[in-house]
């Protein structure tokens, strides 16, 4: 029963510890990992117009906006999950390179990577993410998705001042979950 039990457990850290290397930059160097980042930056904001054309307008007249990848596995009862992202001001011009992690409890089982876009609607509400960071929610979905083909149930959601739109790229997973996300910058490429 015990080994049965560290069986399980060793499961869970053995995915998060995928999960993070899948949601790691990698090697190369800060100019490199930056362009990465905007590289990503671009393909969701172009699938974003795609799906939604009257974002662009929301992004072009915000205080600013972020867009992050996240991967992410959920296991029986845990959920956890690491990316990277960039927030725009569009006042200023500048960038902060950021790095998230999440965890949770709830129900369920799977594996997705996924891209979040953060319209900031006031530039109070964008500093105040860029220094504190901390979000905690409920989160329910299904995905089956992989490269254009499969379908997932994404969401828009409004905490006062920003908006957060969630696009599936790929995965397998059906999860109803409480969680907490931090996201803090990244001191390396800043």
């Amino acid at each position: 029963m015990k080994f049965k039990w560290l069986a399980s457990y060793a499961w869970i850290f053995a995915a998060i510890f995928m999960l993070g290397a899948c949601a790691s930059m990698g090697d190369g160097s800060v100019a490199e990992k930056r362009q990465a980042i905007l590289d990503m930056q671009q393909n969701a904001l172009t699938r974003l117009y795609s799906e939604k054309p009257d974002t662009r307008s929301q992004l072009q007249n915000a205080a600013g906006y972020a867009v992050f990848t996240n991967a992410n596995v959920n296991v029986i009862f845990f959920a956890a999950g690491t990316g990277y992202g960039v927030v725009n001001n569009n006042a200023t011009g500048n960038k902060t390179y950021m790095n998230m992690a999440e965890g949770g409890v709830g129900f369920g089982l799977g594996a997705k990577d996924y891209r979040i876009v953060m319209v900031f609607h006031s530039q109070k509400a964008m500093s105040y993410f860029i220094e504190n960071g901390w979000t905690l929610g409920t989160n329910a979905d299904a995905a089956a998705k992989a490269g254009n083909k499969g379908a997932s149930a994404e969401g828009e959601g409004y905490l006062g001042d920003v908006t957060v739109y969630t696009m599936t790229e790929s995965g397998l997973a059906l999860q109803a979950t409480v969680k907490g996300t931090k996201f803090w910058v990244d001191k390396t490429l800043n």
